[in-house]
């Protein structure tokens, strides 16, 4: 039956109840006009003046030629001037594909490529780097500066603050619909090329409503932007404060002085941070120069927090701690630990779902798990991606028997809390034994001269696979592989002990700060060959 048949004849509210990313601004803009929606620094920008500038690149954008749909890169670091491109492209109905600007040339240049951009905004101090501003020359691609270090101009780009002038403020007028894409996010890449995550204005828009709940948001809330806005989970997090009016501190990268006046200056609520940023702000020398009492939710992310790291930042810099999880591919986050079971839980409880998806537990053929027992993390809901760009085979198997498949193993326990236990591809067989990666790194993490831990299984003649553990000290520490291996064993099963300890000057990490244990298992893939 179709739609109409259903409703009598009576047609949908079309553009009167649409759904866009940039209403989002529009709204809060029109309740808020002289709340400070974004600082950085002593810079301070009003709703009224984020609202104004984004209406006037979109019309910029439009006045260019690009029509709805067409692609539009940004190379951009957190900056007042990026998050009013950001919403101008939404107004302007046109693709976002961000790219991460940790990456090399190479795979930036395959993201435009695969993406077909022909139009990007790219920061000057970027642009300046001759292998990245080559690999932008070679494809033709139309360039506008922000301004960051003075030197657009001399470089011959247009940079942004210029062309905004004389721009009309009024928003453009664009039909497109909620399920129509709004962004193609690249994934990190762990293990191979790049896939393209294709989100439409009504996954991100019901994710940010989603997280405005789940935390408490209100007008009153600001919360740390040193996570960049390239990212899905800083871009959401974005959105969802100014969504209620909040405030963001955007900052390009962590430095934690940074941080802390930002919260002492700004009167943040809310800082997220992963947890060797915690660490880093609590045993600086001058935290105690600083007032951090504003802050009234801590967000940690990423990686499982250490015990006496959690219980210490609990009692010295904010009674309440969350833990939330996510992915590219479902618009984030999709479970959430419980701040009242902080002190219960520790390791990798990823928490309960959130409100905007279901979360399950399922097993190769498809079947949904009881609790407590341990298969793949499948999630379902309105903020799950349109698929893979132009890759339907990787978007069919990830949403095999109607779930969303996330690649990673765990259980949901009698509380009805998510544990991640592993990467479904780093679970290591051992003589016949399924051995959880995650839990020889927390064990290794528990050992006070470990920085960074990477366990992954090696081929083996006898085991099949060995369980095999690179480490990463602490600077200025001493520590030996017997002594690790030791510790090890004392803490663990005999099957989950490392057979291989090995301590390392650098971990192989992926742009966006992931472990890259793929290149560990190919550079010592020989290491227990026989003879």
């Amino acid at each position: 039956m179709s739609n109409l048949a259903a409703t009598g004849g009576v047609p949908g509210p079309g553009r009167i109840g649409r759904v866009a990313i940039g209403d989002l601004l529009k709204r809060a803009a029109q309740r808020f006009p002289n709340r400070i929606a974004l600082t950085e620094g002593k810079r301070r920008i009003t709703y009224t003046e984020l609202e104004r500038d984004a209406n006037r690149f979109a019309n910029y954008l439009v006045s260019r030629g690009l029509k709805p749909g067409e692609k539009i890169s940004t190379i951009c670091n957190n900056s007042v001037e990026f998050v009013k491109a950001l919403f101008g492209i939404h107004r302007a109905g046109l693709v976002w594909v961000p790219i991460n600007t940790m990456l090399g040339p190479d795979d930036m240049s395959f993201i435009l490529d695969h993406a077909g951009v022909r139009f990007a905004l790219i920061d000057d101090n970027l642009h300046a780097q001759p292998e990245r501003r080559a690999a932008l020359e070679q494809r033709g691609i139309d360039l506008i500066a922000v301004d960051l270090a003075g030197k657009a101009k001399e470089q011959g780009l247009e940079s942004f603050n210029a062309l905004l002038e004389g721009q009309s403020d009024i928003e453009p007028e664009i039909d497109f619909d909620e399920r129509d894409l709004a962004m193609i996010i690249y994934t990190s890449g762990t293990t191979s090329r790049p896939k393209g995550a294709m989100h439409c204005h009504l996954a991100v828009v019901m994710a940010v409503m989603s997280n405005a709940v789940e935390l408490h948001l209100d007008r009153n809330d600001g919360i740390t932007g040193q996570f960049p806005l390239f990212h899905c989970a800083a871009h959401v997090l974005l959105l969802s404060f100014l969504s209620v009016g909040g405030t963001m501190a955007l900052m390009r990268g962590f430095d934690p002085v940074a941080c802390m006046e930002a919260i002492d200056r700004d009167k943040l609520s809310i800082f997220i941070g992963l947890p060797l940023m915690y660490q880093v702000i609590l045993d600086h020398p001058r935290r105690k120069e600083f007032d951090l009492s504003s802050l009234k939710t801590c967000i940690y992310t990423m990686a499982p927090m250490p015990r006496p790291l959690l219980e210490r930042a609990i009692a010295e810099l904010c009674p309440t701690f969350v833990q939330p999880s996510g992915q590219t591919e479902m618009y984030p986050a999709t479970t959430m630990s419980q701040p009242d079971r902080q002190l219960k839980r520790f390791g990798n409880y990823w928490g309960e779902s959130m409100i905007v998806n279901e979360t399950a537990i399922m097993d190769d053929d498809g079947n949904l798990l009881p609790r407590n027992q341990v298969g793949e993390i499948v999630h379902r809901g309105p903020n799950v991606m349109l698929g893979y760009y132009k890759d339907p085979k990787a978007t069919e198997e990830a949403r095999k028997f109607g779930w969303h498949h996330t690649g990673d193993l765990g259980l949901i326990d009698d509380h009805g809390e998510v544990l991640f236990l592993d990467r479904k591809k780093d679970m290591i067989k051992s003589g016949g034994e399924n051995v959880a990666s995650v839990k020889i790194e927390e064990t290794l993490l528990a050992h006070p001269a470990v920085l960074s831990a990477a366990v992954v299984g090696l081929p083996h003649p006898q085991w099949g696979e060995a369980v095999s553990a690179f480490i990463k000290l602490k600077p200025g520490v001493q520590a030996d592989e017997t002594g690790i291996a030791e510790h090890c064993r004392k803490h663990l099963g005999g099957f989950q002990v490392p057979k291989l300890v090995k301590i390392v000057e650098e971990m192989p990490m992926t742009a966006t700060g992931k472990l890259r244990k793929v290149e560990l298992r190919q550079q010592y893939s020989d290491h227990f060959a026989q003879g």
